[in-house]
């Protein structure tokens, strides 16, 4: 049962690196992200993460809480050709006790999102405790069960870590990767331990198997941040982002409580502030369903068509002129602050990039950052597609 999965989303940067194989990129025209399976739609990457919540599961939850961010930093310029890329997360948890027996101890947490405060606020509500670990049907379930994309140029990856054998439950590994492969799904192995264990418990053959990465990581890794000059500066503007979004309808309210409750659950932690600002300040925090500035920007809503019920506190009584102007000026200020994190993003990358050479002698064994952001670096490069 794995006892650390480092979802190392810190601000480290790894190499692309280019696999041979893959179907030539057809150029995609500027369609809404929204468009799903359209023939003009933006390219997407699908990530579903298939974690371990059993009884010796709380390291990784924590460190996968803790370094979301950084994971999404990472596909901020995913592209195809000049054409930027949609993110979307999906979780699924398994091997917990408290699970429903009948459905082999597996739960979908949620399904295919770009709402990452979601993301964000389920992976702080898991908990863990004992139960059987059926690798096979987690597979087959996410692979059956998620709306995948049916473009084959998509990158759609599935990661799933643990470190008991690979063979247990009633489906096995080997049917459940032929299906997800039939549906372009590459999937890869993370195995909380020795290479040689992964091995002789079923890990590598799996991913083998999927053409995916049979990967191992230390589980008792600590997450390193390396603290710099900016991030206080960063984190600060982080936060007074909040300010210039403005909730709709019925949604609008709970998503900016949940918001906040993400700012306070990054800030509990050295350098998830930080790289949950930046994520912020970036393209991939798009939150067009409840925000007026995002869904003014994307088409998602008009606001001289919106009801009087539907407007926050904010806008009520104005006429649409007066609605266009506030959200006008939201949208300059968040623009401007936004500005101002990736400037000293900018300045923090320099920064830590000479610290890590000079750490690089002394790093013990790899964790889940590293090895998510190189085997998709890797198989972004198979679909025609950069990260950055």
């Amino acid at each position: 049962m794995l006892k650390s999965f480092a979802l190392g989303f810190g601000l480290l940067t790894f190499p692309a690196v280019a696999l041979a194989g893959g179907p030539p990129a057809k150029p995609a025209s500027a369609a809404a992200p929204a468009a799903v399976d359209a023939a003009h739609s933006a390219p997407r990457v699908q990530i579903a993460l298939l974690l371990d919540t059993s009884s010796s599961m709380d390291g990784l939850i924590d460190q996968a809480r803790r370094q979301l961010w950084t994971v999404v930093n990472t596909f901020a310029k995913a592209r195809r050709g000049t054409q930027l890329a949609q993110l979307e997360i999906a979780l699924y948890e398994y091997g917990k006790s408290s699970l429903s027996s009948e459905g082999g101890y597996i739960r979908q947490i949620v399904p295919f999102t770009t709402d990452l405060d979601k993301v964000s606020e389920e992976l702080f509500g898991l908990k863990t405790n004992g139960g059987d670990e059926y690798c096979g049907m987690v597979i087959q379930k996410a692979t059956r069960n998620l709306e995948w994309s049916k473009n084959k140029n998509d990158l759609k990856l599935i990661y799933i870590a643990g470190n008991e054998p690979f063979t247990q439950g009633s489906v096995s590994y080997q049917s459940a990767i032929a299906d997800a492969k039939e549906r372009g799904i590459t999937v890869n192995t993370i195995h909380c331990g020795s290479a040689n264990e992964g091995a002789s418990t079923g890990w590598a053959a799996a991913a083998q198997l999927a053409s995916g990465q049979a990967l191992n990581i230390d589980q008792n890794k600590a997450v390193v941040h390396i603290a710099a000059p900016q991030d206080d500066e960063i984190a600060k503007l982080g936060r007074e982002l909040n300010k210039t979004y403005v909730g709709y309808g019925s949604k609008g309210a709970e998503a900016k409580m949940r918001q906040e409750a993400q700012d306070t659950n990054a800030a509990a932690s050295a350098g998830s502030a930080t790289t949950r600002a930046v994520s912020k300040a970036s393209r991939m925090y798009d939150n067009s369903g409840w925000d007026l500035v995002d869904g003014t920007k994307k088409g998602a809503v008009k606001l001289e068509e919106m009801k009087e019920e539907e407007l926050p506190a904010e806008l009520k009584g104005k006429n649409a002129d007066e609605r266009k102007a506030y959200v006008d000026a939201k949208a300059k200020e968040r623009a401007d602050i936004q500005g101002r994190i990736q400037k000293l993003q900018s300045e923090r990358e320099k920064f830590v990039a000479e610290k890590q050479k000079a750490a690089a002698s002394a790093a013990g064994g790899d964790s889940l950052d590293k090895a998510i952001i190189e085997s998709a670096s890797k198989q972004a490069a198979a679909q025609g597609m950069a990260l950055e």
